[in-house]
């Protein structure tokens, strides 16, 4: 299964529309023979009028076949538009409030299940996923999938501590012990995007993975990969299927051991529980000729983006600060 989820883009224009989804959706399905990609629809209740918005839900849920919203609570405030941003549990008088006229939205739809963007905020403090665990504690019959885990590129990941409480993806368990959201209820983690950039740091890692899988839970952390950024995600997955949570940090730290059934619930056994989906055995319908000949129109294998050499990496420091931008 593959998922396709809303960008932080006006609606007019985005790379990821509906429509655009839906056409990629159809393509799949004429590839694989089965229906193998789920939809995320853009939700964007602050940016204009909140009835229009939910009309705008209304009408997406009507035409498509949609399997969760995607939000960005800090769009458009760190993409121009300073101040406009909102919170999933209303908890700030200064913000518009339409967390919850969403969230009754979804349920009304009986689309209830909502990935929000948190972390990788571009400087903006309203992609804090501090506001998550308030909401799922309001509306238990509804999942609230955490993209990107809270991850903030230039905090480094270690343990949990009182410390650092209120940094990176700390801030989630923070807000899950304060609002009584227990491991494995409602809040989901994802990796999307944080693996790619942590994958190359054991530690960090570690770090990372073992908090999800003690805070957040087994059962609700799930694998992402961000691939439309990144190129072929082959290099995430076997780095993961390679990846151990030493000894050491397991007893330092109270972290599970990352076993070969966690990591097959993390690549996919927990994310076909959450959109309700049997996990299937077969394969797409492709004969060894037919694969061949797709394998040479493509060319490279696994290719995946980024510099390849050192003058392309110092062009890469140079502008964007070591990361993709």
């Amino acid at each position: 299964m593959v998922t396709l989820s809303a960008l932080p883009i006006a609606p007019k224009g985005s790379p990821l529309s509906a429509a655009i989804m839906e056409e990629t959706r159809h393509t799949a399905e004429l590839a694989c023979g089965w229906d193998s990609v789920l939809l995320h629809a853009q939700a964007l209740p602050n940016y204009g009028p909140l009835e229009a918005n939910l009309d705008e839900m209304e009408a997406n849920a009507r035409r498509y076949p949609i399997a969760a919203w995607k939000v960005f609570t800090h769009f458009p405030d760190a993409f121009g538009d300073p101040g406009n941003a909102w919170r999933l549990d209303d908890a700030d008088p200064r913000l518009p409030q339409v967390g919850r006229a969403f969230i009754q939205k979804a349920r009304a739809l009986r689309i209830k299940t909502i990935c929000a963007h948190k972390g990788f905020g571009a400087g903006s403090r309203y992609a804090s996923p501090e506001d998550v665990p308030g909401a799922a504690r309001d509306f238990p019959d509804v999942n609230f999938i955490v993209y990107h885990s809270g991850f903030e590129v230039g905090t480094r990941e270690g343990p949990y501590t009182a410390a650092t409480a209120n940094q990176g993806l700390n801030r989630l368990i923070t807000a899950m012990h304060k609002h009584r959201v227990r491991p494995n209820q409602n809040v989901y983690a994802e990796l999307g995007s944080t693996w790619w950039t942590i994958m190359r740091d054991p530690a960090q890692a570690a770090h990372v993975l073992g908090k999800l899988l003690r805070y957040v839970g087994e059962d609700n952390v799930l694998w992402g990969t961000d691939c439309i950024f990144y190129g072929s995600p082959q290099d995430q997955i076997q780095t993961f299927r390679a990846f151990d949570i030493s000894p050491e940090f397991q007893e330092r730290f109270g972290y599970p051991e990352l076993s070969r059934e966690r990591k097959a619930k993390i690549l996919g056994l927990n994310g076909a529980r959450v959109y309700g989906i049997e996990p299937r055995t077969d394969e797409c319908d492709f004969t060894r000729r037919e694969l061949e000949q797709i394998r040479g129109q493509i060319g490279a294998k696994h290719a995946t983006y980024g510099p390849r050499n050192a003058a392309e990496v110092e062009r890469v420091r140079a502008h964007h600060h070591g990361w993709p931008g």
